[in-house]
């Protein structure tokens, strides 16, 4: 006689359980939760010089590129080992379209982050994390160090390159973009 299987008897993992609480949290209005290295973390709402940095790369880029690209701030990202919201995301146009909240990063091209409260997770854990999901650009806007990094060839869950500037200092942003991103008023 074969033995039934209850939903109580299935085995759940600490992940399991870690995902169904976030998923399950109510983030007070303007904050983003995300997990990011097995914990779950909640951000208050980016000061002014965080969004006029943010309104300053989208600008930009649509200005100068060439490409059908669209953009979200804030989307939801799976990435391996956690889900994430970069600041902004660039994919593919189409990409975001039927999408739900959190999304495999399919069809993303870049994303971007400004740091804020913690700079130490977007230096660190969010570019292995963007790596690992294979996203080919990571434009990270660090202004307590007042320099632009940008991250590429996402490689054995870290970039392979990395190229840094100075706040003022024109950035080369490679193919899909081909343009140099004046980053000017970053800081």
């Amino acid at each position: 006689m074969a033995a039934e299987i209850h939903d109580a008897d299935v085995w759940r993992s600490p992940e399991d359980d870690l995902l169904d609480a976030f998923l399950a949290l109510d983030t007070p209005q303007g904050f983003k939760a995300e997990i990011i290295e097995g914990e779950i973390t909640v951000t208050p709402p980016p000061d002014g010089d965080h969004e006029a940095v943010i309104g300053r790369i989208v600008r930009r880029v649509f200005k100068l590129s060439g490409e059908d690209i669209t953009v979200a701030g804030n989307k939801g990202l799976i990435v391996p080992g956690g889900r994430y919201i970069p600041d902004l995301t660039f994919a593919e146009e189409g990409a975001f379209d039927a999408q739900p909240p959190w999304m495999r990063p399919k069809g993303v091209l870049m994303v971007a982050e400004v740091t804020s409260s913690n700079p130490a997770r977007d230096r660190e854990a969010k570019r292995q994390g963007y790596a690992a999901a294979g996203i080919p650009l990571y434009l990270l806007v660090d202004r307590r160090r007042n320099e632009v990094l940008l991250y590429s060839r996402p490689e054995d869950g870290d970039y392979g390159v990395t190229v840094a500037v100075s706040v003022g200092n024109p950035l080369l942003l490679p193919a899909p973009f081909g343009f140099e991103l004046d980053t000017d008023r970053f800081a």
